[in-house]
């Protein structure tokens, strides 16, 4: 087998990898709702999964258009760009291309997937597709009211109006991540490291991504970082990977209160 043979299959492997990193952040939503050839049509009918594939085909489009207009080759620039797309949207962490290198705009396309993540109910990390969908429809219902204020409107998704407590839930979740990810990025700061590093690095951690830019790119790693640091990363993965609240609800006092009070009951 030449060397032209084994760069095409590995070309195919990695183009079926990257379509099997994408399958489970979808799979996990219509499991029991459909099976075998169902699935698509059933999948498809899903708002969360049409804006999953919308952000995904958009982000691979910019991508390969910016290179392309570099130079690059088209057929291996929309192979790399598709399965880094995948693999960062997913929350994979894989890498076969150094995308530190790649221009501005790909690098912040990137990094915008990475708190984007994948859709709810998948093991994938970051803030998941259907509260950024709860969230943009949220907004567009305030700016609706400040137009026209006796409306009333009711945030849907799949077409079914949402209960007050469901976006609720969803907004306390942006406000708690939104003050996490600041204080993270101001206390690893302390390292001296720069601005993209510190906020890259938060950011693939508290997402559960993996390469970040910079210092902690696909070529890169965490090890230059002091002990202090890497232990608010750690805490930023764990986090991150439950969702938030179970972690932050070890800091809240009244959590221990209502412990203590349980085990004097018992002891009684």
């Amino acid at each position: 087998m030449n060397l032209a043979m084994i760069r095409h299959v590995l070309g195919w492997t990695l183009d079926i990898e990257g379509a099997f990193m994408a399958l489970p952040c979808l799979v996990a939503l219509v499991y029991g709702e459909a099976a075998g050839w169902w699935f698509v049509p059933v999948a498809l009918g899903m708002e969360e999964i049409r804006l999953y594939f919308i952000i995904v085909l958009a982000s691979i489009s910019v991508i390969v258009f910016q290179l392309c207009a570099d130079g690059a080759a088209f057929g291996k620039t929309l192979r790399d760009a598709a399965f880094q797309v995948a693999s960062i949207i997913t929350t994979t962490g894989f890498t076969t291309v150094d995308f530190n290198q790649w221009p501005q705009t790909s690098r912040s396309v990137l990094v915008i997937l990475m708190f984007i993540g994948a859709c709810a109910g998948s093991t994938g990390g970051g803030i998941k597709v259907s509260r950024i969908s709860i969230l943009c429809k949220t907004m567009f219902k305030e700016l609706h009211s400040y137009v026209m204020p006796k409306s009333v409107r009711k945030v849907k998704l799949d077409g079914k109006p949402l209960n007050h407590e469901v976006v609720r839930g969803v907004n306390v979740f942006l406000v708690n991540c939104l003050l996490v990810f600041t204080l993270s990025v101001l206390l690893i700061s302390l390292d001296g490291a720069d601005m993209v590093t510190n906020f890259t690095a938060v950011a693939a951690t508290f997402n559960n991504i993996g390469p970040g830019l910079e210092l902690v790119g696909p070529t890169g790693n965490f090890g230059h970082f002091s002990p202090f640091t890497k232990a608010v990363l750690c805490f930023d993965m764990l986090a991150g990977r439950l969702e938030l609240f179970p972690v932050l609800l070890l800091f809240y006092p009244a959590t221990w209160k209502g412990a203590f009070r349980r085990t004097r009951r018992a002891a009684a």
